[in-house]
């Protein structure tokens, strides 16, 4: 499927993904969908699911649901796992180039990283996404049949 072509049904359409199979697993990009109107998170924001799309661009499933903020390389900016690398708050932090682009035929927005790759959390109220080195290691992901032939076999493409 090209997600340039897909409508916004269609986006709706796709599996749930279960969190085993994505959390800590590469990916290309992320596809936002916006929540219902009438139903806003406890904030008074709308809720918003998104899609994981793999660095084939293929579409791989939907996440979350409940989420009313994205923070982007994570909660303070810091990126991925940033207390284990830096050993505390880092004087300096890597440029990831991120971007967003509107799809034409649904109209939603894309998140990508330009020239890396992307990981993200769980997605509970806040949902963190961070851009990834192309060579960072990831744990292996407990992965669904969908997720490992985009994937490949240990969460690598």
């Amino acid at each position: 499927m090209n997600i340039n072509e897909m409508t916004r049904k269609e986006f709706e359409a796709l599996p749930q993904l279960p969190e085993s199979s994505y959390y800590d697993v590469p990916f290309g990009s992320l596809i936002i969908l916006p929540g219902k109107a009438n139903a806003p998170h406890d904030s008074g924001f709308r809720c918003m699911a998104f899609v994981l799309v793999g660095e084939d661009g293929q579409p791989l499933g939907k996440i979350g649901g409940g989420s009313d903020v994205i923070h982007i390389d994570g909660i303070g900016g810091y990126g991925y796992k940033w207390l284990e690398r830096y050993e505390g708050c880092p004087a300096e932090i890597p440029v990831s180039g991120w971007s967003v682009d509107c799809l034409a035929k649904s109209g939603l927005l894309r998140l990508f990283c330009a020239a890396r790759r992307m990981t993200c959390s769980l997605p509970f109220s806040s949902f963190e996404v961070f851009a990834i080195t192309r060579n960072s290691h990831l744990p292996d992901p407990i992965a669904t049949a969908d997720l490992d032939k985009t994937l490949g076999e240990g969460g690598t493409p």
